[in-house]
């Protein structure tokens, strides 16, 4: 049960920086929940801002364009946990950035978006003026309709609220939507996303194995493309006698960094004593990692 729990907690912390990520990706997709959005839609940005005294830190504010003011900021919050107070934090929240910036704005709106009906907070009668009036969203997604039906933005958002046995087919769905409606460049992006996704609900799977699932080609994958970008990067080293395996090393530890996070002195002095090619075979298998351990069990598998 508490491994359960712990990974439920871990996917709805993950899904607040996937909403985010998408935000700021395409502000506009915002805007696509709600029946009335504002003509400038196009021209906002979002953001995450600070309000001290006290300080609250609001992580979804859409800020209107700096030629247009003043304007509507909306703020948005992602709520897929059950919280009891969580009006009284957006609206306290809300209420105090918008006195600190008044001069900078004509009026706001705020977005709430659900799961479901269920996640909402229970008690809502000394917000329910706010709630029934027409600055403040409710959006449940489990509401909004079939997914092949729904903006392709959306779809990314509800991917994330899908059970496991079905996230599979919906994310192919997704992805093959996404190479037919958008430039390559922004279908890629799309893509990236779709794996992150599928990578936070799929804890026991390695993002490869994440990418096979999907039917992504190989070549069009970050993963790919950043170890053909560091072995290409080792392999010009090749040719060099001198300094080349420090060189190599040191791309090799960028690499794990990235992946593994920073390691401990032992760690970096067994990797310092691996050969070229054992620094190749690492380059390869460190791919597949996700956490130090994985470095340590393959780092105890090399032979003497």
């Amino acid at each position: 049960m508490t491994h359960l729990f712990g990974t439920f907690h871990f996917l709805t912390m993950r899904r607040d920086s996937i909403f985010y990520q998408l935000f700021r990706q395409s502000p506009t997709l915002l805007f696509e929940l709600l029946e009335s959005p504002p003509p400038n839609a196009q021209n906002y940005r979002f953001d995450s801002v600070a309000v001290k005294e006290p300080k609250f830190e609001i992580d979804g504010v859409f800020l209107p364009p700096e030629s247009e003011i003043p304007g509507v900021v909306y703020f948005c919050e992602v709520q897929f946990q059950k919280d009891e107070q969580l009006y009284e934090r957006l609206f306290g929240e809300s209420f105090l950035y918008f006195y600190r910036n008044r001069e900078r704005f004509s009026d706001w709106q705020a977005v709430v978006i659900y799961p479901s009906r269920s996640i909402e907070q229970s008690n809502t009668v000394p917000y329910q003026d706010l709630l029934e009036g027409d600055r403040v969203h409710r959006v449940y997604l489990d509401g909004l309709g079939e997914m092949d039906q729904l903006p392709l933005g959306i779809g990314l958002m509800m991917l994330t609220t899908i059970q496991e046995n079905r996230a599979p087919e919906a994310a192919r769905s997704l992805l093959a939507r996404s190479s037919q409606e958008l430039q390559p460049e922004r279908s890629r992006a799309i893509m990236e996303m779709i794996t992150t996704i599928m990578v936070y609900k799929f804890t026991n799977l390695s993002r490869r194995e994440i990418e096979a699932m999907l039917g992504l080609n190989l070549q069009e994958t970050r993963v790919y493309q950043e170890a053909k970008a560091e072995g290409e990067q080792i392999g010009e080293q090749r040719g060099r006698q001198e300094g080349r395996q420090e060189e190599a090393k040191s791309l090799i530890i960028r690499q794990l960094t990235r992946r593994v996070g920073t390691f401990p002195d032992e760690v970096r002095l067994q990797i310092d004593e691996l050969s070229i090619a054992q620094l190749e075979a690492l380059g390869e298998a460190l791919l597949d990692f996700a956490t130090l351990a994985d470095l340590e069990v393959w780092l105890e598998s090399v032979p003497e």
